[in-house]
């Protein structure tokens, strides 16, 4: 009771985390504008008579939404203010999961497939623009990640925007947003990444993202200097650990958390790697029936071929001359018979 007199919160139990709550209203203005339209674009297609996945739907609502409701409105956010740990986990939950939700979704496909042909037209030019091809070419995108990541950390920012309330709203909409700067163009079934990018290639971007990931984990958890220390040294509450040991189960969870991210991020990726490899036998197929249907159809329609002739009936020579003077001699008997 002392405590809750003296401002602090409830000691945290996986009950309290699974419990509390608390509104926060930009984040929903978000997933609900990121909800609807999404929702819109599924009911124009299948109102067209163009199957959408329920996979897609569900990656895209679950993972996706689902991770910045809980990143920004669980009991993560509840107590993101008196424990490290908590922030961190919110913060690599909107930078790595919520990106991957959205982007197994394939928002930027369904964009074109339900807007009209001029809607589809200007998404693909933004698309294939300078600036988005800068800003999502794989080394820039990774390398704009990490550089978020190592940003918030180790400068004043995070410690900033634990005591200004819009810029701790827009530090998760930054991290939200190198996220899909990277893990999008990676899934999206439109061509967003330039030619050589195949899915060998893409694998491999993945694979390599994933030890990139694991770098911020790796360094907060083994820092010695204390991220926005003044900050949790002041607030963290009687029940809770050292601020040194909370800060060591912060980059702990953000490593593991990245590393767990990578696997279905990899899967994705072979998942559609393998598709393509059938679509593509697929097609293959059907244009080798195309080219030899009309020929089979001329086949049995004309003549029929010309037997192959023997050697010694076309070849000019002192040989094929003799057997064919034999072959005649003997009534078209085996000329072989005289050999």
């Amino acid at each position: 009771m002392s405590e809750l007199s003296a401002g602090y919160l409830p000691e945290l139990t996986a009950g309290r985390l699974l419990g509390s709550w608390q509104l926060d209203i930009p984040a929903l203005l978000l997933v609900v504008a990121l909800g609807g339209l999404y929702g819109w674009g599924v009911a124009r297609v299948r109102g067209r008579g163009v199957p959408w996945p329920f996979a897609r739907l569900a990656a895209f609502v679950v993972l996706g939404l689902g991770t910045i409701v809980a990143a920004t409105m669980s009991g993560l956010a509840v107590y993101d203010h008196e424990l490290f740990w908590p922030a961190a986990v919110q913060n690599v939950a909107l930078d790595l999961l919520a990106p991957l939700g959205l982007a197994l979704g394939d928002p930027l496909r369904l964009a074109v497939e339900a807007l009209p042909e001029g809607g589809a037209g200007r998404v693909r030019r933004v698309m294939t623009g300078r600036l988005v091809r800068t800003l999502t070419f794989p080394l820039v995108s990774t390398a704009v990640v990490l550089a978020t990541e190592l940003t918030v950390y180790f400068t004043p920012y995070f410690a900033t925007a634990l005591r200004v309330g819009w810029l701790h709203e827009l530090m998760y909409l930054h991290l939200l947003a190198a996220g899909c700067l990277f893990v999008l163009p990676v899934l999206t079934r439109e061509q967003a990444l330039p030619a050589w990018c195949t899915h060998p290639v893409r694998a491999a971007l993945v694979f390599l993202d994933g030890i990139v990931d694991a770098l911020p984990g790796l360094v907060v958890m083994t820092h010695g200097t204390l991220i926005a220390g003044a900050w949790y040294l002041h607030h963290a509450p009687p029940w809770s650990p050292d601020v040194h040991h909370d800060q060591q189960i912060g980059g702990g969870a953000m490593l593991g958390i990245a590393e767990l991210a990578a696997l279905p991020f990899l899967l994705a990726i072979l998942a559609q790697w393998v598709r393509a490899e059938r679509d593509r036998a697929a097609e293959l197929d059907r244009r080798l029936d195309a080219e030899l249907t009309p020929a089979a159809s001329e086949f049995e329609r004309g003549p029929a071929p010309e037997l192959v002739r023997p050697w010694w009936e076309t070849e000019k020579s002192e040989v094929a001359a003799r057997m064919r003077r034999q072959g005649h001699d003997a009534g078209q008997a085996d000329p072989y018979g005289d050999l």
